[in-house]
């Protein structure tokens, strides 16, 4: 299995072990010992960045495995390793900003169910519950730049492969994603609509 550095380490450079490297297609697949490359999932995108030199191109898990394909071979054993600086900030704010939201909605009665933190893409979706409270895009808008400016640090609970994240005394949602260290690193969010079908809300937002 590999051991996912930043589940509780925000570092972007590191040394790696590189177990193994097979072609695939044009590019090749790296299996590490340790990475601190985030793979897609989650609703989060994977990282970018370098290992030994290579280009990381895409970051997946398979399994125990986080695959790492890069456009060029990779020796085995240990390589130098950086993670792409600005687009894991932006991923992170994205993530934080998404768990924020779900906070925020879960406080009207409303049960977070699915989230989509992509760029330009930002979705939180909710379910009705027993007793929901109405909730618009100025109620969510306001109580997001209140926990911002209150600057709600993160909590981290890990027990083996199980992970919390939480801000401050905000419910914690399982998560194996990367998160800022306290709310103020988000910047500005905006909520963008609010629509429902069928009984599901759905939450756009996107940050600067």
């Amino acid at each position: 299995m590999t051991t996912r550095l930043f589940f509780d380490n925000d570092t972007l450079a590191a040394d790696v072990n590189v177990l193994s490297c097979t072609p695939d297609g044009e590019q090749f697949a790296l299996i590490l010992q340790e990475t601190i490359f985030h793979p897609q999932g989650g609703g989060q995108p994977s990282d970018i960045g370098s290992i030994g030199g290579s280009p990381v191109l895409h970051v997946v898990q398979q399994q125990n495995q986080v695959v790492h394909y890069v456009a060029l071979p990779v020796a085995l054993g240990k390589q130098p390793a950086h993670v792409d600086r600005e687009r894991r900030i932006l991923n992170t704010r994205m993530h934080s900003a998404g768990h924020v939201i779900g906070n925020i909605g879960e406080s009207y009665g409303w049960l977070p169910i699915k989230a989509h933190h992509w760029p330009g893409e930002g979705r939180v979706s909710f379910k009705r519950a027993e007793k929901q409270h109405p909730i618009d895009i100025n109620i969510i808008q306001t109580a997001l730049e209140q926990f911002i400016d209150q600057d709600l640090p993160r909590q981290t609970r890990i027990q083996g492969n199980f992970r919390e994240i939480g801000f401050g005394k905000l419910p914690a949602y399982a998560c194996g994603g990367t998160h800022v260290c306290s709310l103020r690193e988000l910047g500005h969010v905006v909520i963008q609509s609010i629509s429902e079908k069928k009984g599901v809300m759905s939450v756009n937002y996107t940050i600067d």
